[in-house]
């Protein structure tokens, strides 16, 4: 039988003995796990560390002194104030047509006829007319001599009682008769007389001339074709015979948006560029802003008046104008300082005005001082970038300081 007490000895530790090696790793390789988690959390979670989209693009040299100058930037299209589409009072068939696309013609100047034998005819009838009135008229006067000297007659006789009363009574009123005749007849002569003139004004009406000196821009008709001043229904009648503009009533129209049309006023100077010549700026002024808005656009149409006048100048060009602070410079073509960026590039935040500068794939936060209007599709920037610098102009995600960036 085992002793109680050797049992309670087995119970003891022995101290001798060292404790087994499979444990002793888990304190440091938990230590080691949580720098790892920190160090992942660091790289993909923390702010600037993940790589963001963006669209650049590059700091430019204005175009001009008048660009870098102005208050607001706009886009429109050159108009003919004065223009027409010239057509017939009647209608009738085009017999010739004398103008082509690009011809220039003078105020008066003949551009088509129609088929006036009609007219003709007409105008025949009435002369010939005309002349039968006077023919009767002419029977009437020599008829009215006859019955005065029988009056005179009558009269004579009378007074010296060798005639009856009776018979001056009839002398009397065959003279009265014709006289009344004669009137009418002075009054059919009259009435053919303007018989003719219409049939005249009809017979010109064939012959259709030009308003206005101008530019033919177009033409509509061709011999042989139908033309009536009101379209008479179907493809086959001609409403016009050519579109004539006069260069001289060239003007630009642009749609401002209501929001800075309080910085646009009559007589303000502005400096306009056509799409087709985009490094030739020609000085305009505001005509006037057109007492209406759109309310569909939220614009408010805006006239500029060219001051110089060109040939390269077309309708329906597109143009780009700028409306200027300040009297237009001297010198457009001086030297500008600063460089022009997009609007949307620029930010600010409480230390002022600064754009994200792209530098090896990373971002720059770059301050930089402007002139003149911020809130413009082009920016003068006067300090703090140089020409062809690449900037952020937008980016899917908030940008910090050493940001990873990736473009489009």
């Amino acid at each position: 039988m085992v002793d109680p007490s050797e049992r309670i000895g087995q119970l003891k530790i022995d101290r001798s003995v060292p404790a087994k090696a499979g444990r002793s790793w888990l304190l440091p390789g938990a230590a080691l796990a949580i720098l790892g988690v920190a160090v992942v959390w660091w790289v993909f979670f923390s702010p600037g560390s993940a790589t963001v989209l963006v669209e650049t693009d590059i700091a430019r040299k204005p175009p001009s002194m008048a660009a870098a100058n102005s208050v607001l930037d706009a886009s429109g299209y050159v108009v003919a104030r004065r223009q027409a589409t010239v057509s017939s009072k009647v209608t009738g068939k085009v017999v010739e047509v004398f103008v082509e696309e690009g011809m220039r013609v003078e105020k008066g100047q003949v551009v088509a006829k129609l088929d006036d034998t009609t007219q003709q005819a007409q105008l025949s009838l009435v002369r010939a007319q005309a002349e039968s009135a006077r023919a009767t008229l002419d029977e009437i006067e020599a008829q009215l001599r006859i019955a005065r000297l029988e009056r005179d007659r009558f009269r004579d006789l009378a007074e010296r009682n060798l005639t009856s009363e009776s018979s001056l009574d009839s002398a009397e009123a065959t003279y009265d008769q014709h006289a009344a005749r004669l009137g009418t007849g002075h009054e059919n002569v009259k009435v053919a007389e303007r018989n003719i003139e219409l049939g005249e004004d009809s017979l010109s009406n064939m012959t259709i001339k030009a308003p206005f000196a101008g530019i033919v821009v177009s033409k509509n008709a061709q011999p042989g074709e139908m033309i009536s001043p009101i379209s008479a229904g179907g493809g086959f009648t001609r409403t016009g015979i050519c579109t004539i503009i006069d260069t001289d009533s060239l003007e630009i129209e642009v749609d401002v948006n209501e929001a800075y049309i309080q910085r646009v006023k009559a007589g303000q100077p502005v400096s306009a560029t056509l799409d087709a010549y985009s490094d030739w700026h020609i000085p305009a002024e505001v005509i006037a802003i057109v007492p209406t808005a759109d309310r569909q656009k939220a614009t408010v149409k805006v006239r500029i008046g060219f001051l110089e006048r060109d040939e390269r100048v077309l309708r329906d060009m597109g143009v780009k104008v700028a409306f200027l602070g300040t009297e237009m410079p001297a010198a457009t073509s001086e030297e500008v300082q600063g460089v022009m960026i997009v609007g949307e590039a620029l930010r600010s935040d409480a230390s002022g005005d600064f754009v994200w500068l792209v530098h090896s794939g990373t971002v720059e936060k770059r301050f930089v001082q402007i002139g003149g209007q911020r809130d413009r599709a082009q920016v003068l920037v006067v300090n703090g970038l140089g020409l062809g610098d690449t900037i952020v102009r937008s980016s899917d995600a908030p940008l910090v300081a050493g940001q990873s960036i990736k473009t489009n």
